[in-house]
């Protein structure tokens, strides 16, 4: 258990020294958006581009896989919306931004350090698919939600048109087709070029993890929310042990993908989370607070998760 509290703890370490930066060092949100741009727009796509490209094809057509972790992405939605919309009786709004609570895994700035990290150069490839199917299914919902609680009368080709333009320019997706194709042609970078692309790749998860403290530390005051509980065991418990059972009822998946994948489903809320909740206006300041305690939480859920996988209690 010791092993797996140093193997966890520098990601929290990474977070908390960027939370305590941006209140103690009074951070511009300027300077985060710099931050935010080379994390997002240079350092993660250099790294699934890099690790895609240098993946066979062969283990890329995982449609199966593909098709499970959306599902379990796409009905932890469900079911936080749900629970928001007819249990709490809450606005369209308001129950899309705690639909994100109970499903949306901090997949791009935690994902990709904590995977690789715990198993190896061999998650890359389940972990960008994951990101990018997610990230897919997550621009179709959002933006659908919040039209139909905004408004009766949708327009459905400007919406469908947004939502296209969203996936399409996406620098995750994009890097992650990159790297598919530069597998399937079996394209080599010249030497300067990937020497760039290793520089960038290795920034990532640091750059990544700091940000995202910077970016909790940021946030506005918070509000209290009774229903956070139940809307972070959607997230942390229910939804990784969704994606367990569905993976293994439908076999034939290596261990080391099965264990990528209830990693990434049980990531924290994402920071991005409050991004939508502000550009909405929905749910802003208890999105703040999910956010905080989600990543707090995960503190204790997290290392007890890898410690169950590298255990081999979990995945043999």
């Amino acid at each position: 258990m010791l092993n797996v509290v140093n193997l966890a703890m520098p990601f929290f370490l990474l977070i908390f020294l960027g939370f305590v930066s941006g209140r103690g060092a009074k951070l511009s949100r300027d300077g985060l958006a710099w931050m935010n741009f080379f994390v997002v727009y240079l350092a993660l796509p250099a790294l699934f581009f890099q690790l895609l490209s240098e993946t066979p094809l062969e283990e890329l057509a995982t449609f199966d896989f593909v098709a499970a972790t959306t599902f379990s992405t796409f009905a932890m939605f469900a079911v936080a919306y749900s629970f928001a919309r007819f249990i709490l009786r809450g606005s369209i709004g308001e129950a899309t931004v705690q639909a994100l609570v109970g499903s949306y895994s901090n997949i791009g700035y935690m994902g990709p350090g904590v995977t690789l990290a715990v198993l190896g150069a061999g998650a890359a490839v389940p972990t960008a698919l994951i990101l990018c199917f997610d990230t897919i299914l997550l621009f179709i919902l959002v933006p659908m939600m919040m039209s139909i609680g905004g408004s009766q009368n949708i327009k459905v080709g400007p919406l469908a048109f947004e939502i296209f333009k969203k996936i399409v320019t996406h620098p995750f997706i994009l890097a992650v087709f990159a790297g598919i194709l530069a597998a399937a042609i079996e394209f080599k970078p010249p030497v300067a070029i990937d020497q760039t692309i290793s520089f960038l790749r290795q920034a990532a998860a640091p750059c990544a993890l700091f940000a995202m403290g910077v970016t909790i530390a940021l946030q506005p005051s918070r509000r209290t929310a009774k229903e956070l509980p139940i809307l972070l065991l959607i997230k942390l418990v229910v939804h990784p042990v969704l994606v367990f059972v569905l993976l293994e009822w439908i076999g034939g998946f290596d261990s080391l993908w099965i264990s990528t994948a209830v990693l990434m489903a049980a990531l924290p809320p994402a920071a991005n989370v409050y991004v939508l909740a502000q550009h909405y206006s929905a749910y802003v300041e208890r999105a703040s607070t999910a956010v905080l305690y989600g990543t707090l939480a995960s503190v204790i859920t997290l290392p007890t998760l890898i410690y169950l996988i590298q255990s081999g209690i979990l995945v043999p």
